[in-house]
């Protein structure tokens, strides 16, 4: 008879195996349901602006003859340019050809490919009963790789068309306004939306013309009008913030009213993202992130369209009327109840309801709780159990050394121009700066961050057998470092916190999978990176950036459009997430011993005679 195996037993409760508690862990997940609960008691459904008595007359033949005038006329319509200065003139005559005077706002501005460039917003002003006033927008501009008939000459079009309208009412219908409208043409909408970050940043540009006490209540965007696509809403900012409810309700009932369905939009996963990692291509999301009402209609996806081969010949005359038709039935509701639909909130809107953005930040903070508790239950187990954890702090302070290093050379090389520089605005994806990898300066980086490790790796590779105290102290630092580093992004923006928490939840259980196969700590360490991965996902299949996304989000950083506390909380977590790798391989050591370190190399004594120089110094300073 053959004996079977013993069987393995599982490591004890608490023991240096398993040393991480599973049962507190699942016992903080109970908090995470009252909140939860909260969140769903916030559901709500609101209602749309009452609808205008009369329909729109928007006429979609002289909005599609304006935006073939203007593609064709200036096909090239890059700011500073010929074609840039004579689509300027063009909107200017169109306005006067109604009776508008049109107003010109200049303003410089730094984007990638055009480097400092003066730009001019364009405005008309149609007096209301009221001074609060409702803006409509568009930008003129293009790449000049196309005529750019859809993006944006059909907005731009479609705005003259409903000023037209404006001014010159169909018969039946009234000319007096409850609120003052205002026609906004602006410039480097293909660069960042440069003109409707200038607005935004200086209101004032459109009001002071305006009687005193004056303001903007809502934005009404158009951008590329006359596409393939379906009509959609966009209303993304550039904080975590979105335009009023009742804003988007009533632009959803005035595309329902003409198409018998409701708009496109973002999904609830695509705006949550859009909280976590604000950013938006269209106009809206400057606005918003200063607290203005703005939404966006077009007919593309969540991306202007691509400018190659947008000519007059593929303008969908009928697209532009319905969506032209839907501008101004949201236009006429706005005049009626313009205050209704001021300001910014945040939430997440799907279908007809929609989820307060507080309760949704409440459950992302209690889904951090599981994690620290189970880490400081992990840290008083390390201090009682006697372990020393200051060599593992050290080794980590040397791994977060490195990310440090690369992230100075980063911040080095950007100041230097090496690569692309704006005024916080983000990168057009069609744009040479953002499909072109500058692999010089990328080269450099590589170099600079490669000689950081360098210096670093002796004190880091292990040159003795490693118990498994020193291991679970090491979990136990790099778990410190990802706490740390979750608090920083919770207090800068709580919705950030979905793309650390699966890192926190997965690499936990790293220290309890001590004896299983190589394979599954790799698992493990790969799923934890499933937050960061989901971003760049996002830029590559929702904003059809592709394989450029690392490249572009790197840029984003580069050009300031990225907060610096959540950029500093990312080396934090990368230094944590090292560690981690290091101790799933089996390749981490903790900091050694002054016995065990290896010889100063060059640079590494040049380094400490400098520091021993500066402490001598200071000693005698202080002795005088």
């Amino acid at each position: 008879m053959v004996e079977s195996p013993p069987r393995r037993r599982r490591p004890r409760r608490g023991s240096l195996d398993r040393p991480v508690s599973a049962r507190l862990y699942r016992a903080a997940w109970v908090t995470v349901l009252v909140p939860v609960l909260v969140a769903a008691f916030t559901v709500g459904q609101p209602h749309p602006l009452p609808t205008a008595e009369l329909p729109p007359s928007f006429d979609q033949e002289t909005a599609a003859r304006l935006a073939t005038e203007l593609a064709q006329h200036f096909p090239d319509r890059r700011p500073g340019t010929a074609g840039g200065r004579g689509a300027t003139e063009w909107v200017v005559s169109r306005l006067g050809d109604f009776g508008l005077v049109a107003q010109r706002a200049p303003f410089t501005a730094t984007v990638p490919g055009l480097g400092k460039t003066s730009f001019v917003n364009l405005f008309a002003i149609v007096p209301g009963a009221s001074t609060q006033a409702i803006v409509v927008t568009a930008h003129r501009d293009n790449l000049g790789l196309s005529p750019g008939a859809n993006d944006n000459a059909s907005g731009t079009a479609a705005l003259l068309e409903i000023a037209r309208n404006t001014v010159t009412p169909a018969e039946g219908r009234q000319s007096s306004l409850a609120h003052t409208l205002v026609f906004l043409s602006t410039d480097g909408g293909a660069y960042g939306e440069v003109g409707a970050a200038e607005l935004a940043q200086d209101p004032g540009s459109v009001t002071r013309l305006l009687p005193a006490g004056a303001s903007i209540v809502a934005v009404v965007n158009l951008d590329a009008l006359a596409g393939a696509g379906p009509p959609r809403l966009e209303f993304a900012g550039d904080t975590a913030r979105a335009p009023a409810v009742s804003l988007l309700t009533t632009a959803d009932a005035s595309v329902q009213a003409q198409t018998g369905s409701l708009p496109s939009r973002p999904t609830v996963i695509g705006q949550m993202i859009d909280l976590a990692f604000p950013f938006s291509l269209f106009g809206q999301a400057p606005l918003i992130a200063r607290g203005i009402s703005a939404v966006t209609f077009t007919s593309g996806d969540g991306r202007p369209p691509t400018p190659f081969g947008d000519t007059p010949a593929e303008l969908r005359r009928a697209q532009l009327g319905v969506i032209g038709r839907s501008a101004q039935a949201l236009l006429a509701s706005l005049d009626q109840a313009a205050d209704a639909a001021r300001g910014t909130d945040s939430y997440l809107y799907f279908g007809s309801r929609t989820v307060r953005g507080w309760a949704f930040q409440l459950v992302l903070l209690a889904s951090l709780l599981p994690f620290l508790a189970a880490t400081l239950e992990l840290f008083a187990r390390v201090k009682r159990a006697r372990v020393p954890l200051a060599p593992a702090l050290r080794s980590l302070r040397s791994r977060l050394g490195v990310w440090l290093w690369f992230g100075g050379a980063f911040a080095l090389l950007a100041a230097a121009g090496a690569f692309p520089e704006s005024d916080g605005r983000p990168l057009s994806p069609d744009s040479p700066a953002a499909n072109t990898w500058p692999l010089g300066a990328l080269l450099a980086l590589a170099a600079l961050a490669g000689c950081g490790w360098l210096v670093a790796r002796p004190r880091l590779l292990p040159a003795r057998a490693i118990e498994r105290s020193e291991e679970i102290a090491g979990h136990l630092a790099a778990l410190l470092a990802l706490a740390v580093a979750s608090l920083v992004v919770a207090a800068t923006n709580p919705y950030a916190l979905v793309f650390v928490l699966p890192s926190l939840h997965v690499w936990l259980w790293i220290p309890n999978l001590e004896g299983t196969a190589l394979r599954v700590r790799l698992a493990a360490c790969a799923a934890g990176l499933a937050g960061p991965l989901f971003l760049l996902a996002s830029f590559a299949f929702r904003f059809d950036i592709g394989l450029d996304a690392p490249w572009y989000v790197l840029a984003l950083v580069a050009t300031g459009y990225v907060p610096l506390p959540l950029a500093v909380a990312f080396l934090v977590w990368g230094a944590a997430a090292a560690q981690i790798g290091a101790l799933a391989v089996g390749r981490y050591a903790p900091y050694p011993r002054p016995s065990e370190r290896p010889r100063r190399g060059p640079i590494r004594q040049a380094v400490r005679r400098v520091v021993l120089a500066n402490r001598t110094r200071r000693r005698r300073s202080l002795d005088r």
